[in-house]
């Protein structure tokens, strides 16, 4: 350890620094642990560990050992970081890890909540920003919407092929306000428009104090797996002044998700050479 290091005048980067590098040595430290290898009181470690791992920089378990949190591995991984067989589970670490500074860049342009969700099921599993003092959360399996009553929902069905569509508006279609859409006549009649505009829409259908709107984001080869949506008071009023950034993000988003994921085979005709 370098003499004088615990000097009080260390700036934030150096004390940040210090301890990513002492939790790079390995063996998921503890926080005494990454107090003694980087040379800083306990009460400092304790302060920034904790800020660090509500930001997901940093992972911590159930004995209290930390280690670094995915966005950070899949920085140092890059591409090759091999994904979960699970479909469901490998959506769900693209969007935690691709979506999150989207996420964070779209709430502040707008200062409205912000989520991007996926189809996970009957339902759509999502991550959201609420608020500006609170990090980009992790999918959860608390954490899921109906498909017919959001925009997020909509979005997807929308994009959805026949099968997966018809299936889930077979469900029992809860209605959760007056404005509650469940017919599925009905919906899949919206779904055309959802398609052409590529804007979904939900004005109090699941909340009677909220509106949403969303839009698709597509991955390599074309496909749409996840949505992003904006909640606002008043659909009138916010949809002319957040569709762009709301479409900029989603864009965005596509290009990452394209970015480490290689598009899909063509189909190879039977016969051909």
């Amino acid at each position: 350890m370098a003499g004088g290091s615990r000097d009080p005048g260390r700036s934030v980067i150096s004390k940040i620094s210090a301890i990513l590098l002492a939790i790079s040595e390995g063996g998921w430290p503890t926080l005494t642990e990454i107090a003694a290898r980087s040379d800083l009181p306990l009460s400092t470690v304790h302060r920034l560990v904790t800020e660090l791992t509500a930001w997901r920089v940093l992972e911590r378990d159930e004995e209290g050992r930390y280690r670094a949190g995915s966005p950070l591995r899949t920085f140092g991984a890059g591409c090759s970081r091999q994904e979960p067989d699970d479909p469901a589970a490998a959506t769900a670490v693209r969007v935690r890890d691709r979506a999150g500074p989207v996420i964070e860049d779209l709430f502040r342009a707008t200062g409205s909540p912000v989520r991007v969700g996926f189809l996970d099921g009957p339902a759509v599993a999502y991550v959201e920003k609420v608020a500006g003092h609170l990090p980009v959360s992790s999918p959860s399996p608390a954490a899921r919407l109906p498909v017919h009553a959001t925009a997020l929902g909509k979005v997807l069905l929308a994009f959805s092929s026949p099968r997966v569509a018809d299936a889930l508006l077979a469900q029992d279609l809860v209605r959760y306000t007056t404005a509650t859409v469940t017919r599925p006549e009905r919906l899949r009649w919206s779904f055309r428009t959802i398609r052409a505009t590529r804007i979904a829409v939900c004005d109090r259908e699941l909340d009677q104090d909220w509106c949403a709107v969303a839009t698709p984001a597509f991955e390599a080869g074309g496909d749409v797996v996840v949505a992003v949506e904006l909640r606002v008071r008043d659909l009138a009023r916010d949809l002319p002044t957040l569709r762009a950034p709301l479409v900029m993000s989603a864009g965005w988003l596509s290009r990452e998700l394209a970015r480490c994921i290689p598009p899909r085979p063509e189909p190879v005709e039977r016969g051909s050479a």
